[in-house]
Protein backbone atom coordinates (compact mmCIF):
# COMPACT_ATOMS: atom_id res chain seq x y z
CA UNK A 1 0.00 0.00 0.00
CA UNK A 2 1.67 3.67 -0.87
CA UNK A 3 2.89 5.74 1.86
CA UNK A 4 -0.07 8.41 2.28
CA UNK A 5 1.72 11.99 1.01
CA UNK A 6 2.55 15.16 3.33
CA UNK A 7 0.07 16.85 4.23
CA UNK A 8 -0.26 19.62 1.78
CA UNK A 9 -3.45 21.70 4.18
CA UNK A 10 -0.55 21.62 6.99
CA UNK A 11 2.83 22.74 4.76
CA UNK A 12 1.85 27.06 4.67
CA UNK A 13 1.91 26.48 8.98
CA UNK A 14 4.34 24.06 9.25
CA UNK A 15 6.92 26.53 7.04
CA UNK A 16 5.77 29.86 9.18
CA UNK A 17 6.47 27.77 12.55
CA UNK A 18 10.23 27.52 11.20
CA UNK A 19 10.50 31.32 11.34
CA UNK A 20 7.90 32.38 14.47
CA UNK A 21 8.26 29.22 17.09
CA UNK A 22 11.55 27.15 16.51
CA UNK A 23 10.77 24.74 19.75
CA UNK A 24 7.37 23.93 17.85
CA UNK A 25 8.95 23.45 14.42
CA UNK A 26 11.23 20.93 15.45
CA UNK A 27 9.08 18.76 17.18
CA UNK A 28 6.45 18.80 14.30
CA UNK A 29 9.39 17.00 12.30
CA UNK A 30 8.73 14.11 14.59
CA UNK A 31 5.30 14.07 13.76
CA UNK A 32 3.53 12.58 10.74
CA UNK A 33 0.76 15.44 8.77
CA UNK A 34 -1.54 13.70 6.66
CA UNK A 35 -4.78 15.14 5.11
CA UNK A 36 -7.84 13.21 5.77
CA UNK A 37 -11.36 14.52 6.01
CA UNK A 38 -11.93 14.71 9.05
CA UNK A 39 -14.91 16.65 10.75
CA UNK A 40 -12.89 18.75 13.25
CA UNK A 41 -10.28 21.42 11.49
CA UNK A 42 -7.31 18.62 12.39
CA UNK A 43 -7.25 15.53 14.99
CA UNK A 44 -4.22 13.40 16.26
CA UNK A 45 -3.92 9.36 16.20
CA UNK A 46 -0.55 8.46 17.91
CA UNK A 47 1.96 10.47 16.54
CA UNK A 48 0.29 11.30 12.83
CA UNK A 49 -1.95 14.64 12.79
CA UNK A 50 -4.93 14.47 10.37
CA UNK A 51 -5.54 17.85 8.62
CA UNK A 52 -9.19 18.05 7.24
CA UNK A 53 -11.18 20.33 5.08
CA UNK A 54 -12.51 22.66 7.70
CA UNK A 55 -8.37 23.40 8.55
CA UNK A 56 -7.75 24.56 4.97
CA UNK A 57 -10.38 27.82 5.51
CA UNK A 58 -8.51 29.13 8.45
CA UNK A 59 -6.92 32.49 8.56
CA UNK A 60 -2.90 31.18 8.64
CA UNK A 61 -2.16 32.78 12.11
CA UNK A 62 -4.84 30.41 13.12
CA UNK A 63 -3.72 27.66 10.81
CA UNK A 64 -0.27 27.96 13.57
CA UNK A 65 -1.97 27.96 16.50
CA UNK A 66 -3.97 24.66 15.66
CA UNK A 67 -1.01 23.12 14.12
CA UNK A 68 0.85 23.51 17.29
CA UNK A 69 -2.20 22.56 19.46
CA UNK A 70 -1.76 19.27 17.56
CA UNK A 71 2.05 18.53 17.91
CA UNK A 72 1.92 19.41 21.68
CA UNK A 73 -1.01 16.95 21.30
CA UNK A 74 1.92 14.35 19.67
CA UNK A 75 4.75 15.76 21.82
CA UNK A 76 2.86 14.91 25.28
CA UNK A 77 1.59 11.79 24.07
CA UNK A 78 -2.17 12.48 24.84
CA UNK A 79 -3.34 9.71 22.56
CA UNK A 80 -1.63 6.75 24.31
CA UNK A 81 -2.11 8.31 27.60
CA UNK A 82 -5.36 8.14 27.04
CA UNK A 83 -5.63 4.57 25.90
CA UNK A 84 -3.43 3.47 28.80
CA UNK A 85 -5.52 5.94 30.97
CA UNK A 86 -9.15 3.58 29.42
CA UNK A 87 -7.36 0.75 29.53
CA UNK A 88 -6.73 1.09 33.40
CA UNK A 89 -10.53 2.24 33.91
CA UNK A 90 -12.09 0.18 31.80
CA UNK A 91 -16.32 1.26 31.39
CA UNK A 92 -15.69 3.92 33.83
CA UNK A 93 -13.27 5.96 31.64
CA UNK A 94 -14.83 9.21 30.72
CA UNK A 95 -13.25 9.95 27.16
CA UNK A 96 -14.57 13.70 26.65
CA UNK A 97 -13.41 14.78 30.16
CA UNK A 98 -9.75 13.23 29.11
CA UNK A 99 -10.54 15.34 26.16
CA UNK A 100 -11.27 18.08 28.09
CA UNK A 101 -8.47 18.11 30.43
CA UNK A 102 -5.51 17.66 27.08
CA UNK A 103 -7.17 20.20 24.94
CA UNK A 104 -7.61 22.55 28.18
CA UNK A 105 -3.48 22.24 28.90
CA UNK A 106 -2.24 22.13 25.32
CA UNK A 107 -4.40 25.37 24.52
CA UNK A 108 -3.00 26.92 27.46
CA UNK A 109 0.18 26.51 26.23
CA UNK A 110 0.05 27.75 23.01
CA UNK A 111 -2.07 31.08 23.93
CA UNK A 112 1.25 31.32 26.55
CA UNK A 113 3.35 30.95 23.67
CA UNK A 114 1.84 33.61 21.48
CA UNK A 115 0.21 32.06 18.87
CA UNK A 116 -3.34 32.37 18.06
CA UNK A 117 -6.87 29.75 18.14
CA UNK A 118 -10.31 29.96 17.01
CA UNK A 119 -12.45 31.57 19.30
CA UNK A 120 -13.62 30.56 21.74
CA UNK A 121 -10.66 28.16 23.14
CA UNK A 122 -10.85 25.98 26.55
CA UNK A 123 -7.71 26.78 28.89
CA UNK A 124 -6.88 25.64 31.78
CA UNK A 125 -6.66 28.42 33.75
CA UNK A 126 -10.29 29.09 33.08
CA UNK A 127 -11.00 24.90 33.45
CA UNK A 128 -9.73 25.16 36.80
CA UNK A 129 -11.70 28.55 37.84
CA UNK A 130 -14.62 26.37 36.42
CA UNK A 131 -13.95 23.74 39.03
CA UNK A 132 -13.34 26.35 41.62
CA UNK A 133 -9.80 26.28 41.47
CA UNK A 134 -8.27 30.02 40.70
CA UNK A 135 -4.88 30.01 38.63
CA UNK A 136 -2.70 31.85 36.61
CA UNK A 137 -1.96 30.32 33.46
CA UNK A 138 2.18 29.79 33.90
CA UNK A 139 1.25 28.62 37.78
CA UNK A 140 -1.05 25.93 36.26
CA UNK A 141 0.68 24.43 33.23
CA UNK A 142 3.18 24.36 35.87
CA UNK A 143 1.56 22.43 38.42
CA UNK A 144 -0.97 20.25 36.35
CA UNK A 145 -0.63 17.36 34.26
CA UNK A 146 -3.64 15.79 32.07
CA UNK A 147 -3.82 12.30 34.16
CA UNK A 148 -4.08 14.44 37.48
CA UNK A 149 -6.92 16.86 35.95
CA UNK A 150 -8.21 13.81 34.52
CA UNK A 151 -8.78 12.52 38.26
CA UNK A 152 -9.54 15.81 39.37
CA UNK A 153 -12.73 16.43 37.00
CA UNK A 154 -13.57 12.41 37.93
CA UNK A 155 -14.05 13.32 41.65
CA UNK A 156 -15.74 16.39 40.86
CA UNK A 157 -18.49 14.54 39.28
CA UNK A 158 -18.41 11.39 41.57
CA UNK A 159 -19.02 13.92 44.53
CA UNK A 160 -21.61 15.73 42.36
CA UNK A 161 -23.24 14.40 39.72
CA UNK A 162 -23.41 15.78 36.43
CA UNK A 163 -24.97 18.83 38.17
CA UNK A 164 -22.05 18.96 40.09
CA UNK A 165 -18.27 21.05 39.39
CA UNK A 166 -17.70 18.66 36.56
CA UNK A 167 -20.97 19.25 35.16
CA UNK A 168 -20.27 22.70 35.56
CA UNK A 169 -16.93 22.08 33.75
CA UNK A 170 -18.89 20.34 30.94
CA UNK A 171 -21.07 22.87 30.27
CA UNK A 172 -18.35 25.47 29.96
CA UNK A 173 -16.15 23.15 27.69
CA UNK A 174 -19.32 22.88 25.73
CA UNK A 175 -20.10 27.12 25.70
CA UNK A 176 -15.56 27.23 24.43
CA UNK A 177 -16.62 25.01 21.13
CA UNK A 178 -15.28 22.14 22.30
CA UNK A 179 -14.37 19.40 19.08
CA UNK A 180 -13.08 15.96 20.33
CA UNK A 181 -10.41 15.69 18.00
CA UNK A 182 -8.01 13.29 19.83
CA UNK A 183 -7.93 9.49 18.76
CA UNK A 184 -7.04 6.66 21.60
CA UNK A 185 -3.77 4.87 19.96
CA UNK A 186 -4.64 0.88 20.02
CA UNK A 187 -1.38 -0.87 19.59
CA UNK A 188 -2.00 -2.09 15.87
CA UNK A 189 -2.49 1.95 15.15
CA UNK A 190 0.24 2.82 17.32
CA UNK A 191 2.97 1.14 15.62
CA UNK A 192 1.43 2.51 11.75
CA UNK A 193 1.43 5.73 12.72
CA UNK A 194 4.88 5.70 14.38
CA UNK A 195 6.84 2.86 13.10
CA UNK A 196 10.44 4.11 14.39
CA UNK A 197 8.77 2.83 18.11
CA UNK A 198 9.11 6.27 19.62
CA UNK A 199 8.78 5.69 23.20
CA UNK A 200 8.31 7.93 26.37
CA UNK A 201 12.06 8.20 26.58
CA UNK A 202 12.25 9.38 23.08
CA UNK A 203 9.96 12.26 23.35
CA UNK A 204 11.46 13.40 26.59
CA UNK A 205 14.75 14.05 24.26
CA UNK A 206 12.94 15.68 21.52
CA UNK A 207 11.25 17.75 23.94
CA UNK A 208 14.80 18.94 25.51
CA UNK A 209 16.08 19.56 21.97
CA UNK A 210 12.95 21.40 20.96
CA UNK A 211 13.14 23.60 23.97
CA UNK A 212 16.84 24.20 23.75
CA UNK A 213 16.43 25.57 19.92
CA UNK A 214 13.49 27.40 21.36
CA UNK A 215 15.06 29.00 24.14
CA UNK A 216 17.93 30.35 21.54
CA UNK A 217 15.78 32.04 19.69
CA UNK A 218 13.08 33.21 22.63
CA UNK A 219 10.41 33.13 20.34
CA UNK A 220 7.43 31.36 20.90
CA UNK A 221 7.27 27.77 23.26
CA UNK A 222 10.91 28.63 23.82
CA UNK A 223 10.05 32.14 25.18
CA UNK A 224 7.44 30.77 27.82
CA UNK A 225 8.62 31.17 31.37
CA UNK A 226 6.65 28.28 33.10
CA UNK A 227 7.84 24.76 33.49
CA UNK A 228 5.71 22.43 31.70
CA UNK A 229 4.21 19.66 34.43
CA UNK A 230 2.63 17.56 31.67
CA UNK A 231 5.49 16.60 30.02
CA UNK A 232 5.85 13.07 28.98
CA UNK A 233 7.51 10.91 32.10
CA UNK A 234 7.79 6.69 32.15
CA UNK A 235 5.14 6.51 35.38
CA UNK A 236 4.66 2.93 37.21
CA UNK A 237 0.92 3.00 37.12
CA UNK A 238 -0.42 2.40 41.03
CA UNK A 239 -2.02 -0.85 40.69
CA UNK A 240 1.53 -2.47 39.75
CA UNK A 241 3.08 -0.83 43.05
CA UNK A 242 0.19 -2.02 44.81
CA UNK A 243 1.36 -5.51 43.06
CA UNK A 244 4.54 -5.62 44.23
CA UNK A 245 4.18 -4.49 47.32
CA UNK A 246 1.37 -6.83 48.20
CA UNK A 247 3.40 -9.50 46.57
CA UNK A 248 6.31 -8.46 49.08
CA UNK A 249 4.20 -9.00 52.14
CA UNK A 250 2.65 -12.30 50.67
CA UNK A 251 5.50 -13.92 49.87
CA UNK A 252 5.85 -17.44 52.24
CA UNK A 253 9.11 -16.97 54.49
CA UNK A 254 10.33 -20.46 55.47
CA UNK A 255 10.30 -21.07 59.29
CA UNK A 256 13.23 -23.19 61.24
CA UNK A 257 11.78 -26.38 62.08
CA UNK A 258 14.62 -27.07 65.48
CA UNK A 259 13.13 -30.82 65.75
CA UNK A 260 14.72 -31.45 62.32
CA UNK A 261 18.34 -30.91 60.54
CA UNK A 262 19.09 -29.21 57.53
CA UNK A 263 20.49 -31.33 54.37
CA UNK A 264 23.56 -28.85 54.41
CA UNK A 265 23.70 -30.27 57.96
CA UNK A 266 23.63 -33.90 57.42
CA UNK A 267 26.19 -33.49 54.81
CA UNK A 268 28.39 -31.78 56.90
CA UNK A 269 28.01 -34.19 59.56
CA UNK A 270 28.72 -37.30 58.00
CA UNK A 271 31.95 -35.34 56.58
CA UNK A 272 32.68 -34.60 60.10
CA UNK A 273 32.59 -38.23 61.59
CA UNK A 274 34.00 -40.05 58.38
CA UNK A 275 36.73 -37.14 59.47
CA UNK A 276 36.64 -38.00 63.20
CA UNK A 277 36.28 -34.04 63.97
CA UNK A 278 33.64 -32.01 65.98
CA UNK A 279 30.28 -32.02 64.24
CA UNK A 280 29.77 -28.78 62.96
CA UNK A 281 26.83 -26.43 64.70
CA UNK A 282 22.96 -27.38 64.46
CA UNK A 283 21.55 -25.65 61.06
CA UNK A 284 17.02 -26.51 61.54
CA UNK A 285 15.68 -27.37 58.61
CA UNK A 286 13.19 -24.47 56.96
CA UNK A 287 10.07 -25.18 56.03
CA UNK A 288 7.35 -23.23 53.98
CA UNK A 289 4.24 -21.74 55.99
CA UNK A 290 1.07 -23.99 55.56
CA UNK A 291 -1.09 -21.14 56.47
CA UNK A 292 -3.00 -19.07 53.66
CA UNK A 293 -1.64 -15.29 53.28
CA UNK A 294 -4.05 -12.72 54.63
CA UNK A 295 -5.08 -9.32 53.63
CA UNK A 296 -7.11 -6.73 55.22
CA UNK A 297 -8.69 -4.05 52.84
CA UNK A 298 -10.03 -1.04 55.02
CA UNK A 299 -12.30 0.83 53.05
CA UNK A 300 -12.76 4.39 54.00
CA UNK A 301 -16.71 5.06 53.57
CA UNK A 302 -16.47 9.07 54.93
CA UNK A 303 -17.32 10.31 51.60
CA UNK A 304 -14.33 11.66 50.56
CA UNK A 305 -13.15 8.67 48.16
CA UNK A 306 -15.15 8.99 44.97
CA UNK A 307 -17.36 5.87 43.66
CA UNK A 308 -15.37 5.19 41.11
CA UNK A 309 -12.15 5.46 42.95
CA UNK A 310 -13.68 3.04 45.04
CA UNK A 311 -14.81 0.56 42.12
CA UNK A 312 -11.33 0.38 41.03
CA UNK A 313 -9.38 -0.10 43.98
CA UNK A 314 -12.04 -3.10 44.52
CA UNK A 315 -11.68 -4.54 41.78
CA UNK A 316 -8.17 -4.51 41.96
CA UNK A 317 -8.28 -6.28 45.58
CA UNK A 318 -10.56 -9.07 43.55
CA UNK A 319 -8.12 -9.37 41.34
CA UNK A 320 -5.13 -10.44 43.56
CA UNK A 321 -7.16 -12.10 45.89
CA UNK A 322 -7.85 -14.57 42.60
CA UNK A 323 -4.25 -14.76 41.72
CA UNK A 324 -2.98 -15.16 45.22
CA UNK A 325 -5.72 -17.03 46.28
CA UNK A 326 -5.36 -14.32 49.19
CA UNK A 327 -7.85 -14.29 52.21
CA UNK A 328 -9.12 -11.00 52.05
CA UNK A 329 -10.83 -9.58 55.25
CA UNK A 330 -12.77 -6.59 53.91
CA UNK A 331 -13.42 -3.75 57.07
CA UNK A 332 -15.61 -0.65 55.60
CA UNK A 333 -15.00 2.16 58.20
CA UNK A 334 -15.60 5.48 58.99
CA UNK A 335 -15.47 6.70 62.65
CA UNK A 336 -15.90 2.99 63.46
CA UNK A 337 -15.73 -0.37 61.65
CA UNK A 338 -19.22 -0.23 60.20
CA UNK A 339 -19.41 -3.66 58.27
CA UNK A 340 -16.50 -6.95 57.98
CA UNK A 341 -16.65 -9.46 55.74
CA UNK A 342 -14.39 -12.27 53.97
CA UNK A 343 -13.74 -12.69 50.00
CA UNK A 344 -13.70 -15.86 49.17
CA UNK A 345 -11.28 -15.85 45.92
CA UNK A 346 -13.93 -16.91 43.77
CA UNK A 347 -16.52 -14.88 44.68
CA UNK A 348 -14.99 -11.47 45.20
CA UNK A 349 -15.39 -9.94 42.51
CA UNK A 350 -19.36 -10.22 42.19
CA UNK A 351 -19.55 -9.55 46.12
CA UNK A 352 -17.43 -6.30 45.70
CA UNK A 353 -19.69 -5.36 42.17
CA UNK A 354 -22.72 -5.07 44.19
CA UNK A 355 -21.19 -3.76 47.62
CA UNK A 356 -23.43 -1.11 48.61
CA UNK A 357 -21.17 1.19 50.95
CA UNK A 358 -22.64 3.70 53.09
CA UNK A 359 -22.39 7.13 53.40
CA UNK A 360 -21.22 10.46 55.71
CA UNK A 361 -19.45 10.53 58.63
CA UNK A 362 -15.66 11.35 59.83
CA UNK A 363 -12.63 9.11 59.32
CA UNK A 364 -11.11 7.66 62.33
CA UNK A 365 -8.57 5.08 61.58
CA UNK A 366 -7.60 3.45 65.18
CA UNK A 367 -11.08 0.72 64.76
CA UNK A 368 -9.18 0.04 61.95
CA UNK A 369 -5.72 -0.93 62.39
CA UNK A 370 -6.88 -2.76 66.23
CA UNK A 371 -8.84 -5.25 64.11
CA UNK A 372 -6.11 -5.77 61.48
CA UNK A 373 -3.77 -6.31 64.60
CA UNK A 374 -6.31 -8.71 65.70
CA UNK A 375 -6.39 -10.41 62.49
CA UNK A 376 -2.56 -10.48 62.31
CA UNK A 377 -2.67 -10.40 58.34
CA UNK A 378 -0.01 -10.37 55.91
CA UNK A 379 -0.66 -6.55 54.85
CA UNK A 380 -2.96 -4.02 55.14
CA UNK A 381 -4.15 -1.51 53.05
CA UNK A 382 -6.31 1.03 53.92
CA UNK A 383 -8.12 3.37 51.23
CA UNK A 384 -8.93 6.82 52.35
CA UNK A 385 -7.91 10.92 51.91
CA UNK A 386 -5.44 10.34 55.03
CA UNK A 387 -7.36 12.64 57.12
CA UNK A 388 -8.14 11.39 60.81
CA UNK A 389 -6.20 10.19 63.49
CA UNK A 390 -3.63 7.39 63.22
CA UNK A 391 -2.86 5.95 66.49
CA UNK A 392 0.28 4.05 67.30
CA UNK A 393 2.28 2.08 64.57
CA UNK A 394 0.99 -1.77 64.11
CA UNK A 395 3.80 -4.31 64.44
CA UNK A 396 3.93 -7.26 62.14
CA UNK A 397 2.48 -6.12 59.07
CA UNK A 398 3.00 -4.13 56.08
CA UNK A 399 0.69 -1.13 55.96
CA UNK A 400 -0.13 0.43 52.82
CA UNK A 401 -2.20 4.11 52.37
CA UNK A 402 -4.04 4.32 49.25
CA UNK A 403 -5.23 7.59 48.61
CA UNK A 404 -6.72 9.37 45.98
CA UNK A 405 -5.19 12.49 46.51
CA UNK A 406 -2.48 13.58 43.57
CA UNK A 407 -0.03 14.58 46.81
CA UNK A 408 -1.69 12.78 49.85
CA UNK A 409 -0.74 13.77 53.33
CA UNK A 410 2.17 11.60 54.79
CA UNK A 411 1.44 9.12 57.46
CA UNK A 412 3.42 8.45 60.28
CA UNK A 413 3.73 4.95 59.48
CA UNK A 414 3.57 2.61 55.94
CA UNK A 415 3.69 2.96 52.17
CA UNK A 416 1.92 5.97 50.70
CA UNK A 417 0.63 5.38 47.23
CA UNK A 418 -1.25 7.70 45.34
CA UNK A 419 -4.47 6.62 43.27
CA UNK A 420 -4.33 9.66 40.83
CA UNK A 421 -0.98 8.65 38.76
Amino acid sequence: MAEPRHSTRASPALQALTECDPALATLALWCRHRDAETTAPAETRGSEIRYGPGFAVLPLHQKIGVAGHHILHVALQHSSRMQAMSERLGADFAPDLWQMGSDAIVNEVILCAGHALPRPALTLSRLLLALGQEAAPEAALSAWDVERLYHQLQRSEGSGGRSGRAGVARQYAQEQGLVPDLVPESGDEAQAGNPEGFDTGDWQAHMARAMAAGRAAGLGLGALGAALGDLPRPRVPWEIILRRLLLQATLPRPTASPARPSARWLAQAGAALEARVPLPPWQPRHTAPLAQPRLVVGLDCSGSVTPVMSRLFLAEIAGLARRMRAEVRLLVFDESIRSEMTLAPERARAVLSTLALPEGGGTDFRPVLARAADLAPSALIVLSDLDGPFGPAPRGFRTIWASPAHDPARPPFGHVLSLAR
